[in-house]
């Protein structure tokens, strides 16, 4: 908490009044925040809320509507661009990474303020080892001179958190840190966050589970459709209300399980070996979720990979339905019936530029064409048209271009456009990644209701609160094998962990 001596202190950041419109929308209106030297301030709300807006206003990447005032350590501030903000004293972790993938680890954590020596030129030795005492922060082995472009999407966010713990910032914003961290991660970064706040910095934390803000942080500052609905302390609030403020209505029964028919198996798997996984067998049932588990570097998204066909198993088999597969490219994995969504939807899972039509029909085009080979639009418009109202996919229309959608509008694109093939087997990677509470209950809701269908469901997750809560089997990796099967009635989050680290 907040020391009595930093409390009487002027806040690090005040914010009256911000209010910002595009194109005739408003999408913050008179919105106050107040940040304490020492302080981890929760910044909550439903996607499109108005929270990103927000925080651009403070980075300087946006400039807020005229009005309104900020002021940091009790002096007003004006910020046209990002620069002067860091300048100010204020970093901030996006969500969406923003590192440069050509570029190494050092040269990533130091770009634009690289040391050098007395000729003038960059001092390696200096930058390599800088950047390992920054990584060494966040528990991180990486070797400095590893291309970003080779780390896993957790090991690349750890990067991001060292950066801007580099800058020496008194205001630190964190956008959905731990999104792609397990939680032994998410417990380095959490101390990191203890040791940051026992410094005096003031720290914004947006985040959309849950759990996190009661462990971590002393005060909310709750929006809805753009307005601060509410900002208290953390210890008056449960998670119930902290719901209810940001959706302005109940959700209950967050997972919303039945169980599986015992159903025939439909994907089987044998020893297979592959890069990341190594001597893997398991089986997964018709109108089954079989959730798979492990900590950063376990394999869990290779294994997902090859089974889609995006990575060359080298031995073993995979049978689906009793069919022996040989799968070489995606395209051969969606023709024997397999889907496949990234847990990086924004490179991986969809082209930004385009159409949510566009993205959404992009696997399944071979249903849309006529005997002759031409695209029927007719078709693929109804077709889109349907998922869009399935999903409740919030768009102005099909012809939106993708990047213009909240993050959790795009995770529902990119599950449209896994099914709109008619898969039998549907592999998800992380697919509540940066989603709100809302639309992480239309996504369990959607998978309870794929899986009644008769789809065969592998749910790769790195939040073990959400397997417990949706998957009738647990399967556990560990450096790349089989390290625990847990049936839905024995699994626990300590048992699960016991065999994630073996």
């Amino acid at each position: 908490m907040a020391e009595p001596a930093l409390a009487s202190k002027p806040p690090i950041l005040e914010l009256h009044g911000i209010s910002k419109t595009f194109h005739g929308v408003t999408v913050l209106d008179r919105v106050d925040l107040r940040v304490l030297a020492g302080e981890v301030v929760a910044l909550l709300g439903e996607n499109g809320a108005g929270k990103s807006t927000l925080m651009r206003i403070v980075s300087g990447i946006t400039e807020a509507d005229p009005g309104g005032t900020i002021s940091l350590d009790g002096t007003a501030v004006r910020f046209s661009n990002p620069r002067q903000s860091i300048a100010a004293g204020i970093s901030m972790i996006h969500q969406d990474l923003n590192l440069l993938p050509g570029l190494t680890v050092a040269e990533n954590l130091f770009l634009g303020r690289e040391p050098h020596n007395r000729l003038g030129l960059i001092d390696w030795p200096t930058l390599n080892a800088e950047s390992r005492k920054l990584l060494a922060v966040v528990h991180q082995a990486i070797d400095p001179a590893t291309p970003v472009s080779r780390l896993g999407v957790g090991q690349q966010q750890m990067v991001e958190i060292a950066r801007a713990l580099s800058l020496n910032a008194k205001l630190i914003i964190m956008d959905e840190p731990t999104d792609s961290l397990t939680d032994v991660e998410t417990d380095i970064l959490f101390d990191a966050i203890r040791r940051l706040r026992e410094q005096g910095k003031g720290i914004i934390y947006i985040s959309h589970r849950l759990s996190e803000i009661f462990r971590i942080c002393d005060s909310v500052a709750i929006l809805r459709n753009g307005h601060t609905v509410a900002a208290e302390p953390v210890a008056g609030l449960d998670e119930a209300t902290v719901i209810h403020h940001m959706v302005g209505r109940e959700i209950a029964d967050q997972f919303p399980y039945k169980p599986a028919a015992d159903g025939p198996v439909r994907l089987r798997v044998d020893r297979l070996s592959a890069p990341g996984v190594e001597d893997i067998s398991f089986e997964v049932r018709k109108g089954e979720v079989v959730g798979l588990a492990g900590l950063m570097g376990a394999g869990t998204p290779q294994l997902g990979r090859t089974l889609y066909g995006a990575l060359a198993a080298r031995a073993g088999s995979i049978d689906v339905d009793g069919q022996r597969l040989s799968l070489r490219t995606p395209a051969e994995g969606v023709r024997a019936g397999i889907a496949y969504v990234p847990e990086d939807r924004k490179s991986e899972g969809l082209i930004q530029i385009h159409s949510v039509l566009t993205n959404m029909s992009l696997t399944g085009l071979a249903r849309f064409a006529s005997w002759l080979g031409f695209i029927v639009h007719r078709r693929e418009s109804e077709t889109v048209a349907h998922y869009i109202a399935a999903f409740s996919i919030r768009t102005p229309g099909p012809d939106a271009v993708i990047a213009t959608l909240s993050g959790g509008n795009q995770q529902k694109v990119a599950l449209a456009k896994a099914l709109i093939t008619r898969p039998r087997i549907l592999i998800v990677d992380e697919p509540t990644r940066g989603v709100d509470v809302g639309v992480r209950r239309e996504i369990y809701s959607l998978i309870s209701d794929l899986k009644a269908e008769g789809l065969s469901i592998l749910f790769i997750s790195s939040d073990l609160r959400e397997l417990l809560g949706i998957a009738d089997r647990i399967l556990v990796l560990s450096r790349g094998r089989l390290s625990g099967t847990f049936d839905r009635g024995e699994a626990t989050q300590d048992a699960i962990m016991q065999r994630a680290v073996a």
